[in-house]
């Protein structure tokens, strides 16, 4: 289904919450919470590994037709674009491995038009240009073979599912060198705000053993390691 204009996200506090996370402690949270399967396949990795990514998420996906024409399959390309929204993390679901569905030019319109960054269970080109601009794409592999006449987005905000997660538009991310973790919409407060007492019992767990606790002890009197 296409959508005919963007809306964009506001950029929430959360998010920046979020953003002061690391993926690690998001997954023992939600499984914890009893969201297990929430974390997507682990080859899909940074193009620059100290790069993180967090925000809602705007959804894509589309699919493998060769022989299209490549002015469709570009004008196509374009209006996705044109409609992700600013302050969004884009997740693609391209129904293909064989592949870009990332290049340069895109990654700095992207950019440009406020995108936090793109994960794509898919493939990406022109990598060397992309990492010069810094703009975060997580990906599973790269090659120079592009979308033309072969390749055209025809879902926009429309529930996916990469690795058997499933992930909506509104939904949170949160992707850095070791995972992508998906938090759903209604999940992601309690999930965030968990992880923030996490995070500060690990750091007294830290402190304990750096002044000479047993971690055995530290762990027993803090309930974390």
């Amino acid at each position: 289904m296409a959508v005919d204009g963007a809306v964009d996200f506001i950029n929430d506090p959360l998010t920046e919450r979020l953003d002061a996370c690391y993926s690690g402690a998001l997954h023992d949270t939600l499984r914890e919470l009893g969201r297990t399967n929430c974390v997507l396949p682990h080859d899909i990795l940074p193009l620059e590994a100290s790069h993180k990514l967090a925000g809602r998420v705007f959804t894509v996906e589309g699919h493998l037709e060769p022989g299209l024409d490549g002015h469709e399959t570009l004008l196509r390309w374009t209006e996705f674009l044109s409609i992700a929204p600013k302050n969004s993390v884009v997740l693609c679901q391209p129904n293909d491995s064989t592949i870009a569905h990332m290049g340069e030019l895109s990654a700095e319109t992207l950019q440009f038009r406020g995108v936090r960054g793109y994960i794509v269970d898919g493939g990406c080109r022109d990598t060397e240009f992309i990492l010069r601009m810094g703009f975060p794409v997580f990906h599973r592999y790269t090659t120079p073979r592009d979308v033309v006449g072969v390749w055209v987005p025809d879902c926009y905000g429309e529930a996916i599912e990469i690795g058997g997660v499933a992930i909506r538009s509104g939904d949170y991310v949160f992707a850095d060198r070791d995972g992508v973790v998906i938090i759903p919409e209604d999940m992601a407060e309690q999930t965030v705000s968990h992880v923030e007492k996490m995070m500060q019992t690990e750091n007294l767990v830290r402190k304990a053993i750096l002044d000479g606790v047993d971690p055995k002890e530290a762990y027993l009197k803090f309930g974390k390691f």
